[in-house]
């Protein structure tokens, strides 16, 4: 008898795909994305030089850190004044200033300091370019001059913009704010329309005279008033709890939270409309939307350090551009002008799920 039982056990879990999945599928995904996404080492960052120098050594030293494979040339600066305009636009992550008469100080064995400006909202992207940075230096110098007690040093003098005191909740409080917003308001509207179902009243409301959009509508905006003054909380607790700077306007970081909810709250009701029941509902939002957040937005690991395929993933990820977005605003104090491309991302994606939430709910009722 129990070897029957075992039997017919074991045919219904090869029987089943989701069984399947499950038990192979998901310890495969997950190793796959840990053992990708955990990887600290960054490639090709962007970084501007202002070279103030131009002569042999200065761009000796350029092509030492180019050809590491850890930086590219994002942008040749003119003038120190181009310095900040660069960070604010959120392309460029360090910038090298070499002093004038870099090359004949050298040669006349004095100390040398070169800067280095680190983009720092980031802190382990940060810390870790500026790691980069240094031992790079440190390599020419000793490459230039390989005896025991070198005539000439290079002195990399560091600044860290945006962070100087390297606080943790820079990263910290936009990550989970981004992760808490998303998991939330999907999880809100994920069991609305798969309620009816289960309660049998989404028989009545298609035959109301109510349209589908209306009815899509209708289950977004309750909540989307509630998910933005959990947002209006999260934000007074990251200011006022673990002091998050809130340098930018305070009111298109309302807009923008907004919008984010929306496109999470859209997320959900398409899960609804796809799900059975509340509880497939739940869970297929919060495995679609925890795991991507922590691992592919940028939350816990830069997206620069993962192979270009997750790269491109995390594109499609809302949560990426929102911690973008929040970054720009509250750290760097910066308006609409820094902010647009994210969001009209953020707003694409709002339309689009709308969109077939719409033309699923259609082909679900009719």
């Amino acid at each position: 008898m129990l070897k029957g039982l075992i039997l017919k056990e074991f045919r219904h879990i090869m029987r089943d795909p989701r069984t399947l999945l499950i038990l192979f599928g998901m310890p495969l995904l997950q190793l796959l994305l840990f053992g990708f996404a955990l990887s600290t080492e960054i490639k090709d960052a962007p970084i501007a030089v202002l070279d103030q120098s131009k002569d042999a050594q200065s761009y000796a030293l350029q092509s030492k850190l180019f050809s590491s494979g850890y930086f590219k040339l994002e942008q040749k600066l003119i003038n120190a004044k181009q310095i900040e305009k660069s960070f604010e636009t959120g392309k460029v992550k360090m910038a090298l200033v070499i002093p004038p008469q870099f090359g004949y100080q050298l040669n006349h064995g004095k100390h040398v300091q070169v800067q280095l400006i680190v983009d720092a909202s980031d802190i382990n992207t940060g810390i870790t370019l500026r790691n980069y940075a240094e031992n790079i230096i440190r390599d020419y110098q000793n490459q230039e001059n390989p005896t025991e007690r070198p005539f000439m040093q290079i002195v990399p003098k560091i600044r860290m913009i945006f962070n100087p005191g390297l606080a943790s909740v820079y990263s910290f409080v936009p990550g989970v704010s981004a992760l808490v917003l998303i998991l939330i308001s999907s999880m809100l509207t994920s069991v609305t329309i798969a309620r009816e179902k289960e309660l049998g009243t989404m028989e009545v409301i298609s035959i109301s005279p109510l349209k589908k959009h209306h009815i899509v509508i209708g289950k977004v905006i309750p909540y989307l008033g509630l998910s933005l003054l959990n947002a209006i909380i999260i934000i007074i607790v990251g200011v006022w709890v673990f002091d998050m700077p809130m340098k930018g306007n305070i009111f298109i970081l309302l807009l923008e939270c907004l919008l984010y909810v929306l496109v999470a709250l859209a997320l959900g009701v398409l899960i609804s409309i796809r799900a059975n029941t509340q509880q497939e509902a739940m869970f297929t939002s919060l495995l679609s939307m925890m795991l991507p957040t922590l691992l592919l937005s940028g939350f816990l690991f830069p997206v620069e350090s993962m192979p270009w395929v997750l790269q491109q993933i995390s594109k499609i990820i809302p949560a990426t551009y929102f911690i973008e977005v929040i970054k720009s605003i509250m750290i760097k104090g910066g308006g609409f002008e820094l902010v647009w491309k994210p969001t009209l991302v953020l707003a694409f994606m709002a339309f689009v799920l709308i969109s077939i939430s719409i033309k699923s709910l259609k082909t679900r009722i009719d």
